[in-house]
């Protein structure tokens, strides 16, 4: 009786179907593994860039010329208030242009991309002074006012930036601005606007950055002007330019954004700017109004290796079941331990793909990782089976299973279509090889052959 139980756990196909189960399972361990991996190395490769990022110039968000007035409130008696206020003017219209020189720098073996941004900031203003006195009760203080200018780290402003009136009158900048009502970080100067009712201004800025540049909206009619000799710009933010080109010299674009596409006026008190835009964020989802260009790298090693680790358990199941079906087919056991070392490599593939993308084109690693992984299992089939032509046929579906997901990792759009095609033809071609196995009378024959081969 025991030995009967013992026949049939040694040659059940249900027993083999489910410790295959089981073993696919464990083998999710080591893949969740590898993923959190790449996620590390990802995150170290992102805190080297921050680290040089942080002394050179972070990500820049530019934000155009805003007048800045203060205010004492009225109370009842007609008496000002002893709590300064701040109103805020935008720009008429505002044309912005902007030269940006792309430099690529090593960290260890990360790359980082740096700029160097030549931005020449043209506009004018109209007073809104009597529009503010209609709005509130309050003393205005036109004489004291200010002339801020948004920029996001200041660490990266290589020259002095002066404000120009109307050709004559210049202004230079300090850094801080007299309130975060409009900017948290930036710069400003003091101006007597008393006797200015419009005027024309200009100011230069030599910047360093890296990674992406930012513009805000803040004029009435806000036109800006990109060229960069970078060939790969992603236009990101709550716009998109108008005008764009790319090519082997370079990239081009241009924006022009009026106040009727933002959700805030040309004036206002405190914190205008801040409420509507969170008021947007509500309503739309969209965050704020800026808008401009992201320098991305050609091949980001680690999103690609990330994106292949997603079909690692496809591939492993795929793997042990075409294992499992030749061992039915030629009645060649195969041991557990087996399964689960050739599960064990075909994780360990993705393990040199992470290792080897780091120093090389992801291409290159794939394809290397490919033909040591594949010349390893079959190589291991052939001790298995001792057949040439089964270690071909691993070998072969192996490579086609490698070449099928390089192929999704190609096409992003057409990835799930491609994908739900090819699993479509997999399970059709493993219906269509396995139509003629009989699986209850493998299951009773087996012990039979097994009990003559012992007999012999």
């Amino acid at each position: 009786m025991l030995s009967n139980v013992n026949t049939w756990a040694r040659t059940s196909i249900t027993l083999k179907l489910i410790i295959i189960g089981i073993l696919i399972l464990v083998l999710l361990i080591p893949t969740n593994m590898i993923q959190d991996m790449i996620q590390e190395r990802e995150f170290t490769r992102d805190s080297a860039i921050q680290e040089v990022a942080s002394k050179w110039g972070l990500d820049q968000t530019i934000g155009t010329p805003v007048i800045t007035i203060p205010y004492y409130a009225l109370n009842a008696n007609n008496q000002p208030e002893n709590i300064k206020h701040y109103a805020h003017i935008l720009p008429e219209d505002v044309r912005v242009k902007t030269k940006l020189v792309p430099d690529k720098k090593k960290r260890g073996m990360y790359e980082i991309v740096l700029y160097n941004t030549q931005i020449t900031i043209e506009g004018s203003f109209k007073s809104e002074m009597e529009n503010l006195k209609k709005e509130i009760n309050a003393e205005f203080h036109p004489e004291q006012a200010y002339i801020e200018l948004g920029i996001s780290d200041l660490k990266g402003v290589k020259d002095i930036v002066s404000f120009v009136i109307n050709d004559t009158a210049a202004y230079e900048f300090n850094p801080g601005v007299p309130s975060a009502d409009v900017y948290n970080s930036g710069m400003s100067c003091q101006v007597d606007l008393t006797a200015q009712e419009n005027f024309n201004f200009a100011c230069a800025v030599n910047l360093n950055g890296s990674s992406s540049l930012y513009f805000l909206p803040y004029g009435k009619k806000t036109v800006v002007e990109l060229n960069t000799n970078w060939t790969n710009p992603s236009y990101q933010g709550a716009f998109l330019p108008d005008t764009s080109n790319t090519n082997e010299s370079g990239s081009y674009a241009k924006w022009k954004i009026l106040q009727l596409n933002r959700n805030y006026p040309q004036y206002g008190f405190n914190d205008f700017i801040k409420q509507s835009e969170q008021s947007a964020a509500m309503t739309n989802g969209q965050k704020d109004s800026s808008f401009g260009v992201k320098l991305i790298l050609p091949v980001d090693q680690y999103q690609k290796t990330n994106r292949s680790a997603k079909y690692s358990i496809m591939f492993i199941l795929l793997t042990i079941v075409s294992f499992f079906f030749i061992e039915i087919i030629n009645k060649k056991r195969v041991h557990p331990i087996q399964y689960l070392l050739i599960g064990f490599g075909i994780v360990l593939f993705y393990v040199l793909l992470l290792s080897i993308s780091e120093h090389l084109n992801f291409d290159a690693a794939y394809w290397i990782s490919c033909a040591g992984i594949v010349t390893m299992i079959s190589m291991y089939t052939q001790s298995i089976f001792k057949q040439l032509k089964i270690t071909g046929l691993i070998a072969i579906i192996l490579t086609t299973l490698y070449i099928f997901f390089y192929s999704l990792l190609q096409l992003q759009d057409f990835s799930l279509l491609m994908g739900s095609i090819g699993l479509f033809i997999i399970l059709g071609v493993t219906m269509y090889l396995t139509r003629n196995i009989e699986w209850y009378k493998e299951t009773e024959e087996r012990p039979t052959a097994h009990t003559s081969v012992a007999a012999d």
